[in-house]
């Protein structure tokens, strides 16, 4: 099934990313060094040749094996080797103890090694595309710097802090230290979100649910932590005429998501920037959000980034921090969660994903002058545990 479905997504698929795109991509004035041999499924350029495109088919159905019935078995092979034991798979322990009880379980072992090097393969397979041409994939990016709509402001001269250079995922060179670091995102998250989010459809409904201010009012918006843009892209066309900015700390991720937002024809400006030091006046905008930013941040940086969004903010607007359990539930109980947490960390390169966990979200947001999930403001209409921030008068 997994196969068909590009042919699956079909006339309807694109014809409902055509109608979600501002202006449309025939009507965007793209840039003579466009790269697009192989044309557009919808919103989404096809990899430039086939047998990367083959390749990628595979490891993407190789990764829905995996992350379902092999990580299936792995919960179950854990579950019995815990009970073989004498520990209740469903008790508390720490996480050195759990690692301990479960390193020798052979269907664990396989779930995570399959795992990690099928990552290293999607990324490989991807970096030497780009990197193979450089030149044209280049050209391309820095025709798009200077046109519109939207615009893109790189800050090359920014000190980078330590903590951001880390390769989030395994990626080659992270999010700063490779030119085409938002190609290589891009196409590798789509491998990540096993094959559903060709047409930006995660981020579209997250962009859906933000919930408005109290008023009513929305005239700027802000993306922390925006990566190749897809929810920035998707906050414009939900809210048309709202000036929208997203901002990125690595400069290659900013250039891309420009790029592409120019390619769907979309007006939305993007900033090389911090989400801890945006750049922007006080009281600047009436909602600001990020997706997926704060496990990959340090804890210091969460609260700074806190008390960045509440100063950009003005009185009544609000921030919505989409991630993975923002709430109570981020943490794991169980031994076979924890060590599925640590693997993560550790071999997936999350690199703040346990100091992420130690974060106190309500407390910290309230310190920084926020409400915390108010009556009346909706939270995400999804099990994950997502807040609301309101930024007090």
């Amino acid at each position: 099934m997994h196969f068909d479905r590009r042919s699956l997504l079909g006339t309807a698929g694109v014809a409902l990313a055509g109608a979600a795109v501002a202006g449309g991509k025939a009507d965007a004035k793209l840039p003579k060094a466009d790269v697009e041999p192989r044309g557009s499924i919808g919103r989404l350029e096809r990899l430039p040749t086939l047998d990367l495109e083959a390749s990628d088919e595979f490891l993407t159905s190789f990764r829905i094996w995996v992350n379902g019935r092999l990580s299936q078995s792995a919960a179950k092979s854990a579950e019995a080797t815990l009970k073989a034991k004498g520990i209740d798979p469903k008790s508390d322990m720490p996480v050195e103890q759990a690692l301990e009880v479960l390193k020798d379980d052979p269907i664990v072992a396989v779930r995570n090694h399959t795992w990690q090097n099928l990552q290293m393969l999607m990324w490989d397979n991807l970096r030497r595309e780009f990197h193979g041409n450089y030149d044209a994939y280049m050209a391309e990016m820095e025709a798009a710097d200077t046109a519109g709509p939207g615009k893109l402001e790189l800050n090359p001269g920014m000190k980078v802090p330590a903590y951001t250079t880390h390769e989030i995922h395994m990626q080659p060179g992270g999010y700063v230290g490779d030119p085409f670091a938002g190609h290589i995102y891009h196409y590798g998250t789509n491998n990540f979100y096993n094959a559903r989010n060709y047409q930006d459809g995660v981020q579209i409904g997250f962009a859906n649910a933000v919930p408005l201010p109290a008023d009513g009012k929305v005239r700027r918006i802000l993306d922390l932590g925006c990566s190749c843009g897809q929810l920035t892209v998707a906050l414009k066309q939900r809210f048309p005429d709202a000036e929208v900015w997203g901002i990125d700390v690595g400069g290659p991720m900013v250039r891309y998501a420009h790029m592409r937002a120019v390619d769907l024809g979309v007006d939305v400006n993007f900033r090389q920037a911090l989400a801890e030091d945006t750049g922007f006046p006080d009281g600047h905008f009436d909602i600001v959000v990020s997706y997926i930013l704060h496990h990959e941040v340090t804890a210091d940086a969460t609260r700074q980034i806190f008390r960045e969004a509440s100063r950009v903010l003005r009185a009544g607007g609000l921030y919505y921090p989409i991630d993975f359990y923002t709430g109570d539930r981020r943490i794991q109980k169980n031994a076979y969660g924890k060590l599925r947490d640590w693997v993560t960390h550790r071999w997936n390169h999350e690199r703040w994903m346990l100091e992420y966990q130690s974060v106190d979200f309500p407390t910290e947001m309230q310190a920084a002058g926020f409400e915390v999930n108010p009556r009346g403001v909706p939270a995400y209409p999804g099990d994950k545990g997502n807040i609301v921030a309101v930024k007090k008068a």
